[in-house]
């Protein structure tokens, strides 16, 4: 599933191929990604109109459209992505909206589930759509982070993937932050101490700076990314076998001696 930096990744995307250029033609091959608006509309709010500046907040981008209060808000979901092409390259099974900019390239909007996708709302609906997500994991200072961790009901790792608390954190970002800062993810949230929710703050602002950078969670064996899908995973701290459980209805992965 798309994370924070891999949203991030996408943002980039899409400033390099489509921001300040002109929309000539859209195409919906599948109009199972389009939310809350129709074919017909997204054609008649794009074409002829300028992307403006994208920006992201947690695992969301916001593209505003020039010349019109209307934002394009792009949910990833499981398997969504955008891609720049060229206007040869043949489209894929998958790429389900394709944008023409400035007759030159495509940026295509791809996505295999479908479980999320494209939205067009006005100022008002970005405002809406803030209002239910806590704020940026990339972003958030360590008062506001404990601020809004304190008193959470249930694990610690439920609190994080909870968008309305923190957005942006999915469920590999929390499994590597909860074990840089040695924090059992079973771990009531309201029962870390002030020293343990600093360590889980800088854990967090390392795995993403890092996770940003290569524009995903990255697989390296020294992370424990790198080790959960192993037959027979160890810890790449301390070498201990890895556990494997569900919180919050997501495979958890663990170490018994790193994070006890």
């Amino acid at each position: 599933m798309p994370e924070l930096p891999d949203v991030e990744g996408f943002r980039t995307v899409l400033r390099e191929c489509g921001s300040r250029r002109r929309v000539s033609e859209v195409r919906v091959l599948d109009a199972g990604v389009l939310r809350g608006v129709g074919e017909e509309r997204l054609r008649r709010e794009l074409e002829d109109r300028r992307l403006g500046d994208p920006w992201r907040h947690g695992k969301r981008l916001f593209v505003p459209v020039e010349g019109s209060d209307m934002t394009l808000v792009c949910h990833f979901g499981m398997t969504g992505s955008f891609r720049c092409c060229s206007l040869d390259e043949p489209v894929a099974a998958h790429d389900r909206v394709v944008l023409t900019l400035d007759d030159a390239q495509h940026l295509r909007y791809t996505d295999q589930r479908k479980l999320q996708g494209l939205q067009l709302t006005d100022k008002r609906g970005v405002e809406r759509i803030l209002d239910r997500l806590g704020p940026d994991a990339l972003a958030v200072p360590r008062e506001e982070f404990q601020d809004v961790l304190a008193g959470k009901r249930g694990a610690v790792k439920s609190a994080l993937m909870d968008q309305s608390v923190i957005a942006g954190l999915g469920n590999l970002l929390s499994d590597e932050i909860l074990w840089r800062a040695r924090i059992n993810p079973r771990l009531p949230a309201r029962e870390l101490s002030d020293t343990a929710v600093r360590h889980v703050h800088t854990s967090m602002g390392r795995v993403l700076d890092t996770s940003v950078r290569a524009r995903c969670v990255p697989p390296r064996r020294r992370w424990l990314t790198g080790r959960r899908e192993d037959v027979d995973p160890v810890c790449p701290r301390c070498g201990a076998h890895l556990r494997s459980g569900r919180v919050a209805g997501r495979r958890t992965v663990w170490c018994p001696v790193c994070q006890s």
